[in-house]
């Protein structure tokens, strides 16, 4: 029979929550199910799946929780078969007291996509406590006077069941002078009365002993026993009176234990031992005497415990005085207990994201439960987050949140963030809870590596060996793990014709560059070269930068002479007139060099000459000119040995030389062909010396005519200014002249005609160059001249 009720029962369970459950789809009712408190751990309540109408194995997928508004695990959810089954054995009188119906709520949480189901188990008292008496015997002292009908309150039994389990019935031993009277309460209690039925007399029966028993309504019922002493006293015809029936105090739950609550008083116009009053709690609980105590002679209540308004918000005690003579009254005391905010809120987190991937927006961190104990502000909460960080909090059920972020986070600006939840009540003072969470960012591939510089200038001198390590290119990527890890390669050349392949290569994982193979300067001054640098990440990611290579020169080039030519003909003679004065032009050495910068500055020296000390070579610009005047002594032919060399490291060199006529005077300068050098060379002696006849004529009548105008220009200037002609200031460069593989004919040469003034010989000087000037290409370097052509020649004279 037990189990066809208990499937009936089930059956009636489903059906109650088929139809609750249709409600909560339209509106925030609760299903319900009821268990018999001390059923066994595991036993069946019911099946969520069914009730649900969900499959087991979306149970499971959906990682369905029970939760309980007190956070005990009083139920479990087997996720295999869908049972709603019991967790621990349920004790109605611990969990609810003295309520009734006594009710646990819980929610049913269901995640992707999120879903509550609110639930109420309703726990029903079985027959397990027997009704007991608090004192195990009553004293009761009545004057042999008292007439009959007259009552006299008893102790009260306590039973800790409820409903029909509860207290239902007094009855008392039998006897000649007494029956019990049942007084129904407006609490729902009953209170046993004692009430005489025959006149006592004391000095036939002093004193009587009783038997009280407490019946409950279990079945089998429950009972409880205690004795009543009765003692007959002499005659006492007033009994105590309290200025009021109700007293009502209020406390701070917070009151410290000892602390005076309230006097009562009650008179007794009796004189003597009759008008003497006692006090005590009259129907008093276990929690009430536990908590409070009352001084029998001057009625101070005094607090024994401390008090909780979340166990218990008020207290109803009744207080007897009782006089001498037996006779006594009652009153009520109701103390009221005030709440303060002495309880914190409260966080249970239900699940948890450790880590979301930085791309991913609004995306679920965690979900969390808050409650207060506290009651009207004092339990009203405030939920909070830090406000610089993306996320927000959503409410969701009742008292459950979800912590959602709200935008794409990026991991290179922040890759941990610590959320602190703080839950604040809205009491005086303010109490609070903070629950820290560490949410971490995983990386995506969104950065693409980064040069160090847009673009490398990198400097290798020429004729270096191959594999020479060159320089190194550097490039980051803000990302993690292989989406950080860089990969460096050569580009194709924007110019098809650079052989790249063959000049450089680099080193895929540190960018290292290395020259091939050995570089010539004068081949190649500089190249170009694109490399670019790819993470691992997926898709991958890449850039690049421009890599500039400049060649170095190194002295690996001599001088090269232009002028005079040295190709194994005939000497070319340079002719001076030996009218010459010191400083004449006499040649000037071109020379040029391949290498560039410092490599290609050169310098003139004169190493041998026929006739130390007469020639002077310019060591900047190779110039050769005449140290002193001439004389009838000196020789008619000189040899000149002019060494050039450039500024490298080493310093290389060469050498040329040059053959120096000296003629009494001419008009042109005499410059043999290379190609007639050789048949002037045969000629008859006779001819030369015609040759030099005529020209010495003719340049000496040229001469006196020129002289004759320059005499008369001099002369005319000299009188409007009242100076001499002077001699043309020319500048010589400076220490050495950078020919930058043009040599020295950089510049052209110009001569002016003129007289020396004051110096009293009127000596004509005619100067012009020997050979044209070469068109040479500007190399961008000038020479600096800044000596006086006049006052300083800065000959190197041997």
């Amino acid at each position: 029979m037990e189990i066809k009720g208990e499937l009936t029962l089930r059956k009636r369970q489903v059906l109650i929550f088929f139809v609750l459950l249709g409600l909560s789809q339209a509106g925030p009712e609760s299903v319900q199910y009821s268990v018999a408190e001390e059923t066994e751990v595991g036993s069946f309540v019911a099946n969520l799946a069914r009730d649900l109408g969900l499959g087991v194995e979306e149970l499971s997928s959906r990682e369905t929780r029970v939760v309980s508004d007190d956070n005990e695990k009083h139920l479990h959810l087997d996720l295999l078969t869908g049972d709603l089954l019991l967790n621990k054995k349920l004790d109605r009188e611990e969990l609810c007291g003295s309520t009734e119906p006594c009710v646990l709520h819980f929610q049913m949480v269901l995640e992707n996509p999120l879903q509550f189901f609110r639930a109420e188990l309703y726990v029903k008292d079985v027959n397990d406590h027997s009704p007991t008496f608090l004192d195990k015997q009553i004293l009761i002292k009545i004057s042999e006077s008292t007439i009959t009908g007259t009552t006299f309150l008893l102790e009260s039994a306590q039973d800790l069941d409820v409903g029909t389990n509860s207290l239902q019935n007094y009855t008392i031993s039998p006897n000649s002078h007494f029956y019990i009277k049942i007084r129904d309460s407006s609490d729902g209690k009953i209170y046993p009365e004692l009430v005489l039925d025959r006149e006592l007399d004391h000095e036939e029966e002093p004193e009587l002993t009783l038997t009280l028993t407490a019946l409950d309504g279990g079945s089998p019922p429950r009972s409880g026993t205690t004795l009543v002493l009765i003692k007959v006293l002499d005659i006492n015809d007033n009994a105590p009176e309290f200025a009021q029936s109700l007293y009502e105090v209020h406390v701070l739950e917070d009151t410290p234990v000892g602390s005076w609550i309230i006097t009562i008083f009650a008179n007794d116009l009796d004189a003597g031992n009759y008008g003497k009053i006692s006090y005590t709690f009259l129907y008093a609980s276990e929690d009430i005497r536990k908590t409070f105590e009352i001084n029998p002679i001057s009625g101070e209540v005094h607090l024994r415990s401390c008090l909780d308004f979340e166990v218990i918000q008020f207290y109803t005690i009744s207080i007897q005085a009782t006089d001498g003579g037996g006779l006594s009254e009652e009153c009520t005391l109701l103390v009221k207990v005030i709440d303060i905010n002495d309880n914190p809120p409260e966080v249970t987190i239900s699940s948890f994201t450790k880590s979301i991937p930085e791309n991913a927006s609004e995306t679920l961190v965690a979900l969390f439960s808050v409650r207060d104990q506290d009651s009207g502000d004092n339990g009203r909460m405030v939920c909070s987050i830090q406000d610089e960080l993306p996320f927000f909090l959503k409410p969701t059920f009742k008292n459950f949140f979800t912590l959602v972020s709200e935008k794409a986070l990026d991991r290179e600006t922040r890759s941990e963030y610590n959320i602190t939840i703080t839950v604040s009540d809205l009491g005086t003072p303010r109490l609070q809870t903070q629950h820290t969470i560490t949410v971490t960012v995983s990386d995506v591939n969104d950065n693409a590596p980064a040069f160090s510089q847009t673009t490398y200038t990198l400097r290798v001198r020429e004729n270096n060996s191959p594999a020479l390590h060159i320089g190194t290119v550097s490039a980051t990527d803000r990302d993690a793990g292989a989406n950080a890890q860089v990969t460096y390669s050569l580009l194709p050349p924007r110019d098809p014709q650079l052989p790249l392949a063959s000049l450089v290569s680099i080193n895929a994982d540190n960018g290292q560059l290395f020259a091939l193979r050995s570089l010539d300067y004068e081949a190649l001054q500089a190249f170009e070269v694109r490399v670019g640098a790819a993470d691992r990440g997926s898709p991958a990611l890449s850039s690049q930068a421009l890599v500039r290579v400049l060649v170095l020169d190194d002295n690996d080039n001599a001088p090269f002479v232009l002028y005079p030519l040295q190709n194994g003909s005939a000497p070319c003679t340079e002719l001076v007139p030996r009218a010459a004065e010191a400083g004449y032009l006499v040649t000037k050495v071109v020379a040029v060099d391949g290498d560039s910068g410092q490599n290609a500055w050169l310098s003139f020296q004169l190493l041998k000459a026929t006739e130390p000390g007469l020639f002077g070579v310019w060591a900047h610009n190779g110039e050769v000119r005449t140290a002193r005047l001439l004389s009838e002594r000196d020789a008619v032919r000189h040899r000149l040995l002019v060494l050039v060399k450039d500024n490298g490291e080493p310093p290389l060199s060469a050498s040329v030389t040059l053959h120096v006529l000296l003629v009494d005077g001419f008009s042109q300068p005499y410059l043999p062909l290379p190609d007639v050098a050789a048949a002037e060379a045969r000629a008859d002696p006779l001819t030369v010396y015609l040759v030099i006849a005529l020209a010495s004529v003719s340049s000496l009548f040229l001469c006196s005519a020129l002289a004759f105008v320059a005499v008369r220009l001099c002369r005319r200037s000299g009188a409007a200014s009242g100076g001499g002609c002077a001699v043309p200031e020319g500048h010589f460069p400076g220490h050495l002249v950078d020919v930058s593989g043009a040599g020295t004919l950089s510049q052209s040469y110009q001569y002016e005609v003129c007289l020396t003034g004051g110096s009293g010989t009127s000596e004509f000087k005619f100067l012009k160059p020997i050979i044209p000037s070469l068109p040479v290409p500007d190399t961008g370097r000038h020479t600096g001249e800044n000596e006086n052509f006049r006052n300083s020649f800065g000959f190197n004279i041997q």
